[in-house]
């Protein structure tokens, strides 16, 4: 990797610990701590949520959920390392209307360039 290859990934922990990503302005979510590994995601899910029946959107969750464990992995990181999610899973266990969320993300290498968790 070239000196200006580096130069031009955007730092991470800047951004992020102020808030100031845009999708997270975009879905409304906030980082409340970012460090050592770990991040917490949280988002007041209202209306502006919905999916056509009125419920909390999948992708809103996926989204929140991601931002966590992304995060927290990149907060692990040196300067000049990037990363990306290539797979993501979850399970919806009951619909949720209006609410206070939180997720909590942890990463953890599992090669050098990937986070399992």
């Amino acid at each position: 990797m070239t000196a200006q290859e580096i130069s031009s990934q955007p730092e991470f922990s800047g951004p992020a610990k102020a808030n100031n990503v845009p999708g997270a302005r975009l879905i409304g979510f906030e980082a409340k701590g970012i460090g050592d590994g770990r991040a917490t995601v949280t988002l007041s899910a209202g209306p502006q949520h919905a999916n056509p029946v009125g419920t909390l959107h999948g992708g809103i969750l996926c989204d929140v959920a991601d931002a966590a464990m992304g995060m927290a992995f990149a907060s692990t990181l040196a300067p000049e390392e990037s990363f990306t999610t290539v797979e993501l899973k979850i399970n919806f266990f009951r619909p949720v209307w209006q609410a206070q969320l939180r997720a909590e993300g942890n990463g953890r290498a599992a090669g050098p360039r990937t986070c399992v968790r």
